[in-house]
């Protein structure tokens, strides 16, 4: 999106929250410390908040798409440190590159919430896509909205701006947008992204009829550089002083950039044919609601250059073609029927989707390609079930479908959860996922002029279990997931989608422990990892901690202020981690360089009402530790930077 669709947006936002202001005036509370927290977590502290008038906190709810609740919380705490970045989440498991806003490489890999059907691709640059299941709902009493700013790396910013009102108790609407223009440090590093989301729900006065659903248009500029010349990572890595103003490096690639862009109409209603009150002669079956769900999705890819670069990335032929993209359109439909019986302890529901897909070209890009396909379009039936039931201690979930068939949908799906909780003193949940799927289509279908880069392939479903446990309590959090892939599918080291013949065994074991001593706190986190099988196509390093030493308290008479300082150590043991091609936007295997370095980070943060500041130093010792740090082979990890950024919150 551009500049005028933001500023469009932000006069939209002021505007609607004088109009309001006069109409709620006499309902709000004089200082509400919230903040829309986008995690799902549930906040176990206090929250610091003054009240008045007929509103509380709780009455200020967020919903995420499985319909979880949380209330808009103001706390200024080291879990909003760790999430105060341009997606909002915890980066533990991620290694970033130098500008915010580019990709990421992996230190650590989650398959227990994979999805049910392949994707378009070109992973690299969905790391800032929002996904369905990363869509909020909210119910306000009153008008609410949140600014986020944060400082670009050389030159430009964040801003995420939210606006939410109910238009009565039980009509919610909100607007966000998510732009960010940030200049990096090295030459072609200019990332613009922006992320539009408009939501509804809405539910009639005896909840007979419920309806949801959200509008978003997502899209990600990003200028490709290959990383540095052969030249220039020798004086990145020996320091040259010549070479202190990062510009001066040369790249690989001066005219390249490329585009994805993304749009999703989402709606999900529902409406009961029989509720509890309407049943009391019959109380083995109650709450039958039938319900209708419908995503139409569009995605497209397109790498753009002024010139081909036959040195970077081999022979090319081109026939010259106006359009170049790769498009992916997916249009599903579910219908379900759900109800609540003592015979199943619980709610079940029966669903079935019917799904379209296509994605391809539009015509032939390289005129020495073998390519006899365009494009890979189909219809696929999905049959499948919920059940959720409650019994004592335990909540237990269980998610399955199948799609029969030998089309690129076919597959299956089933997930299963249990959890016990113990008094709000501990939890302990055990998951198990069992998925077969085909892999992602660019796997499968790619064009290029770019004669190395055109491939049609017949790959059968990639097939994964994943066996999890999660221990939270007071005193330790903790996770152990255990995986086996079968026909893994990934680049190889000339950049090809090629499938993993033998069985992949990965481990992955997490822990999360804090120890507090009067107004200072120390944070660690530490994951282990270990793939005893399939080493040689899919790699982690062995070790990941993160430490954290902070001080916190209010400052000033009456305690106005509440500050949070210190220092976080990130540590990863060396790697051969995966290179990053830019023409497929994907990470490739390699075998030439290791990867693995040690980062300090500094960071003071306040809270003053409604507003958190933030202060950060990023990488602070670079200026005189050896210049090993490295995000993927030919991409630096950014040097000392300086952010500064803030979440504001107000409400009429």
């Amino acid at each position: 999106m551009k500049s005028n669709t933001i500023l469009t947006l932000l006069m939209l936002l002021f505007i609607g929250t004088a109009v309001y202001s006069q109409q709620f005036r006499d309902r709000g509370a004089t200082d509400r410390y919230v903040n829309i927290d986008n995690d799902s977590t549930t906040n176990t502290g206090k929250i610091n908040v003054t009240l008045s008038g007929k509103t509380k906190y709780t009455d200020y709810k967020v919903f995420s798409h499985k319909r979880d609740t949380t209330y808009i919380d103001t706390t200024l705490s080291l879990q909003k440190e760790y999430k105060f970045n341009y997606l909002r989440k915890d980066l533990f498991e991620s290694l970033e590159f130098h500008n915010q806003g580019q990709t990421f490489n992996n230190l650590g890999y989650n398959f227990n919430n994979i999805y049910r059907f392949p994707d378009i691709g070109f992973s690299a640059k969905q790391v800032s896509y929002l996904d369905i299941e990363d869509i909020k709902y909210y119910e306000v009493p009153t008008p609410t909205t949140e600014i986020l700013y944060r400082t670009g790396l050389q030159q430009g910013q964040v801003l995420d701006a939210l606006f939410s009102l109910n238009f009565s108790k039980r009509l919610n609407v909100s607007l966000s947008y998510k732009g960010l223009r940030s200049l990096g440090a090295y030459r072609q590093a200019l990332v613009s992204n922006g992320n539009f989301r408009g939501t509804f729900q809405y539910r009639t006065k005896e909840n007979q009829y419920q309806i949801r659903g959200h509008l978003t248009t997502q899209d990600f500029f990003h200028q490709e550089n290959g990383g540095l010349t052969p030249e220039s990572l020798v004086n990145f890595i020996e320091d040259d002083p010549n070479f202190a103003t990062r510009a001066r490096l040369d790249v690989n690639l001066k005219n390249s950039e490329s585009q994805f862009d993304g749009t999703r109409i989402y709606l999900e209603q529902s409406y009961k044919l029989l509720s509890n009150k309407d049943s009391t002669n019959n109380k083995d079956f109650s709450n039958l609601k039938i319900g209708h769900i419908l995503t139409n999705e569009n995605k497209s890819y397109e790498f753009i250059q002024k010139a081909l670069t036959t040195d970077f990335f081999g022979s090319a032929s081109s026939s010259n073609p106006r359009d170049k993209e790769a498009i992916s359109k997916i249009t599903n439909n579910e219908l379900n029927l759900e109800f609540n019986s003592k015979y199943v302890l619980g709610k079940f529901k029966a669903k079935t989707n019917v799904t379209s897909y296509s994605y391809g070209y539009d015509t032939i890009l390289n005129s020495n390609s073998n390519i006899n396909k365009l494009k890979i379009e189909g219809n696929a039936i999905s049959f499948g079930a919920d059940w959720n039931a409650k019994i004592k201690n335990f909540q237990l979930n269980a998610d399955a479908s199948v799609t029969p068939g030998n089309g690129r949908l076919s597959g299956n799906y089933l997930k299963g959860e249990a959890v016990f909780e113990k008094d709000s003193v501990f939890s302990v949940k055990g998951t198990l996922l069992l998925s077969s799927k085909s892999p992602n289509f660019n796997t499968i279908l790619h064009q290029s002029e770019y004669d190395a880069y055109n491939w049609q392939n017949d790959f059968s479903n990639v097939n994964t279990r994943d066996l999890g446990f999660d221990f939270a309590s007071k005193w330790l959090n903790a996770s152990l997931n255990f995986t086996n892939l079968d026909n893994y599918t990934y680049f190889d080291k000339d950049s090809k989608p090629q499938q993993f013949t033998n069985q992949i065994t990965y481990l992955k074991v997490k822990a999360n422990r804090e120890f507090k001593f009067g107004k200072f706190g120390l944070d660690n986190t530490f994951m282990y990892q270990n793939v005893s099988s399939g080493s040689s196509v899919f790699r982690v390093p062995e070790f990941v901690t993160r430490n954290t030493f902070y001080y916190t308290d209010y400052w000033f008479k009456g305690k106005p202020m509440l500050v949070n300082i210190g220092v976080t150590f990130k540590y990863f043991t060396a790697y051969k981690a995966n290179a990053y091609n830019p023409l497929l936007a994907e990470f490739r295997i390699q075998n030439d360089e290791q990867i693995g370095f040690p980062t300090f980070d500094l960071f003071f943060n306040a809270q003053v009402r409604r507003t958190r500041l933030y202060f950060k130093v990023d990488n602070a010792t670079s200026s005189f530790s050896d210049k090993n740090y490295f995000s993927a082979p030919n991409y630096p990890y950014r040097d000392l930077t300086i952010r500064f950024g803030l979440v504001w919150n107000w409400f009429i």
